[in-house]
């Protein structure tokens, strides 16, 4: 049995699973934001408390991750886990490995294992929430890249203005909250309601729809550049709202938009949904953990 824990900016999930990935049972507490040693005696006291038997621990994590050394690099809005090596001080309260793993790359890593990609040698997962997660899959393995920084999308240059030297970025223009949030200030929603927001979209509606194909042509012309660099076999798409039919057709009619305003394009991306949802990061930190400790691949 194994011990699975996914860092998130409102809570910290855990579940018991099975060498398989079987869950055989899951909480979840608030996550602390006073300090990285409050989070592990926390995530300690899940492990202290369990009845079942853990070989090894394994958890997703947002921030930069050596995997190597456990050590965690900015932490997203997690800022105390800046140069804090969680897996180690996990390993030294509770006795057992453990491996750690940035959350986006844990997503990939699960649809790798047991997902949509899992058939293919070279995919790219690609995550949609506040920016832009995931992971490039090469040769049936996950490239971090010499910095730790491959699959960064949300870094990626949208645009540069020459004049000001200013740059847009992936992660803001194909931010999947901005756009629910902005159909719901025009549509007089709450924030973040996501499933009001595909209910105009569903519907046709002018507004609606204006905002929902801008936020569909930024993500097929991500995906039509990575297409050209990586030259993947199959591109999955995740977060939450991957869960509408509306976003595959609307990414799938914007590359169609893009190529013929452009003949110059060749590439016809094949994008498909993510199999896994709100599991995704456990799954992917507990292959991690089985590549990591029990495997010579």
């Amino acid at each position: 049995m194994y011990l699975g824990f996914d860092i998130g900016g409102t809570f910290v999930k855990y579940a018991w699973m099975r060498h398989s990935g079987e869950h055989v049972e899951q909480g979840k507490f608030q996550t602390p934001y006073n300090s990285a040693e409050y989070l592990v005696e926390k995530m300690a006291d899940v492990y202290q408390h369990s009845t079942q038997d853990i070989k090894g621990i394994a958890i997703s994590c947002p921030g930069t991750i050596d995997v190597e050394t456990g050590m965690v690099y900015y932490g997203g809005a997690l800022k105390y886990l800046h140069k804090k090596n969680i897996a180690q001080m996990l390993s030294d309260s509770c006795g057992v490995p453990v491996s750690i793993e940035n959350d986006g790359k844990c997503v990939a890593l699960a649809e790798r294992w047991q997902g949509s990609v899992k058939d293919y040698r070279h995919s790219i997962v690609l995550t949609f929430g506040t920016g832009i997660g995931g992971g490039i899959i090469i040769n049936g393995k996950l490239h971090r890249g010499a910095n730790l920084e491959a699959g960064e999308q949300s870094y990626v240059m949208e645009s540069f203005n020459h004049d000001n030297n200013h740059a847009e970025f992936a992660g803001p223009v194909c931010s999947a909250s901005t756009m629910v949030n902005d159909i719901a200030k025009i549509k007089g929603l709450e924030a973040n309601d996501g499933i009001g927001a595909f209910e105009y979209i569903n519907a046709e509606d002018p507004e609606a729809l204006a905002i929902f194909n801008h936020f569909c042509k930024n993500v097929a012309v991500q995906i039509l550049n990575l297409q050209y660099i990586i030259d993947p076999e199959v591109f999955a798409i995740g977060g939450g709202i991957s869960v509408q039919p509306a976003l595959l057709k609307g990414i799938n009619e914007s590359i169609k938009v893009i190529k013929k305003a452009n003949p110059i394009h060749m590439a016809t991306p094949n994008i498909v949904i993510c199999q896994f949802n709100s599991a995704a990061n456990l799954y992917g930190a507990l292959y991690h953990y089985l590549l990591q400790h029990e495997s010579n691949d």
